[in-house]
């Protein structure tokens, strides 16, 4: 059990149950935080797949077993409990229309096919823990996504049901903090691991409508409709310039990764020195 800093009586209520097992934080980390430490603690122990549960009850713990079949039947590295968010009562319209648009960004930042990228019931494989880098802050669910799809860790989706609701959730305010921070995760790994798809684009359209100036200043000129339409021109120059400039920051951005990826190659040797073969 993963206590992080709650000032709740958590703790005891686990020992009570028979929990052995504890990764205590003395102040609030955060979800991703919690979600590396308590990884770290279970591959130190042997771990060889491990299944992480969010504290709301909200997800079924019986169906621990069909979530890691996938994973034993060597079929994926990683396996998310898929809710069926379209189905859940207490998920108001508005909810569950915006659990779906999540879940086709996400799936379309990590190049996948997700129903329920953001649920928080999954199995991992000790292989995929070992190639996965946690770097934000706020959630763990969309990175790890976003991440196994550019290293092409295969990933399966198994149904569930859920609990019925017994409390608020304690990491966000509002759907509108979650979404600006799920939303926020899969702009920031994007841009870490597909820089110059980002940039390029950018870039394309910068120069497009750059070149409309261009264009018009011609038509004008050969019109002879007067004046000198200089302003079309400095527009389009402006345009063009920042063209340039996104592709070069693209340049530097995909740089930036080819060298991350020789760093993280590095770093799964490490784990794997410290978690084992």
């Amino acid at each position: 059990m993963i206590d992080d800093g709650s000032t709740d009586r958590t703790v005891e209520v686990a020992k009570a149950h028979g929990v052995t097992h504890f990764v205590r934080h003395a102040q609030n980390m955060g979800l991703a935080r919690s979600f590396r430490d308590g990884v770290d603690y279970a591959l130190l122990h042997g771990a060889d797949i491990v299944v992480n549960t969010d504290g709301d009850n909200q997800y079924p713990q019986a169906q621990i077993a069909d979530l890691v079949l996938p994973i034993l039947e060597k079929r994926a590295e990683i396996v998310i409990g898929d809710r069926q968010t379209r189905t859940i009562e207490h998920f108001s319209g508005f909810k569950k229309l915006m659990q779906r648009f999540g879940s086709w960004v996400a799936s379309r930042a990590a190049g996948l096919d997700l129903p329920d990228a953001a649920s928080g019931f999954r199995a991992y494989s000790k292989y995929s823990l070992i190639r996965l880098n946690i770097v934000t802050r706020f959630s763990y669910c969309m990175e790890t996504i976003v991440q196994a799809g550019y290293k092409r860790i295969a990933i399966a989706s198994v149904p569930i049901t859920t609990n019925a609701k017994t409390r608020e959730s304690r990491l966000f305010s509002n759907i509108w903090q979650h979404m600006f921070e799920s939303g926020s995760a899969i702009a920031r790994v994007y841009l870490m691991y597909r820089p110059m798809a980002l940039f390029a684009w950018v870039s394309a359209v910068l120069a497009v409508c750059g070149l409309i100036p261009f264009i018009r200043y011609l038509v004008l000129l050969a019109t002879d409709s007067g004046g000198n339409h200089l302003q079309s021109l400095l527009l389009g120059l402006v345009l063009v310039i920042t063209a340039v400039l996104a592709m070069t920051i693209g340049v530097v951005a995909d740089l930036t990764r080819l060298n991350r990826t020789l760093a993280e190659e590095q770093l799964d040797l490490q784990k794997l020195a410290r978690y084992g073969d």
